[in-house]
């Protein structure tokens, strides 16, 4: 069993047990419908919705990216200010200029790194969130918001130069890197 899932059935557990309440609060939402978001997010990692068939393929899984994205952009839309909604948005474009630069500087060899990179990009991308949003509110925008921008950047970086293999936006679905963050 993943991390991710670990994680998620473990926010699951919270919620039924009330102990989740104040986060959900913060993020405008309710025991069920938080609950109703955990399950999606689990059913939606097995459904990849391509975006591009050419070379190099591009697909964005339900569960894994645009769920996540959905929640983000809708806890972004109850921000209660403009300042705290362009705190998110920048937020989000320095996660996603983070991610790539370390990405380009971070040997992906089995032997060469001291942690998988699904789970430094997961970190990485929590910190840094929390240390620009100062709050958990945009601290999870600007994490779930910046890992898929990093990803689109990739993307498209394969699409112009060719290098690099089919980009699956969100595609280990509950078990991504998104939901790690």
């Amino acid at each position: 069993m993943s991390i991710g899932l670990l994680l998620l059935i473990g926010a699951g557990i919270l919620i039924l047990l009330g102990l989740a309440q104040q986060v959900l609060d913060r993020l405008y939402l309710t025991d069920k419908q938080a609950l109703i978001i955990i399950g999606a997010m689990v059913v939606g990692s097995f459904i990849e919705i391509p975006l591009y068939r050419g070379e190099p393929p591009v697909s964005i899984n339900l569960g894994g990216a645009i769920i996540p994205l959905a929640l983000s952009i809708y806890v972004l839309y109850r921000a209660g200010t403009a300042k705290e909604t362009n705190r998110g948005i920048w937020g989000s474009l320095l996660v996603g200029a983070v991610i790539y630069g370390v990405s380009k500087i971070y040997a992906f060899d089995t032997y060469a790194g001291f942690i998988e990179p699904q789970y430094l990009w997961g970190i990485i991308a929590g910190v840094t969130a929390y240390l620009i949003g100062r709050s958990r509110r945009l601290a999870f925008v600007s994490a779930t918001m910046g890992i898929i921008l990093a990803d689109l950047i990739h993307a498209i970086e394969g699409a112009v130069t060719g290098r690099f293999g089919p980009t699956r936006i969100g595609g280990a679905g509950v078990l991504d890197t998104v939901v790690l963050a």
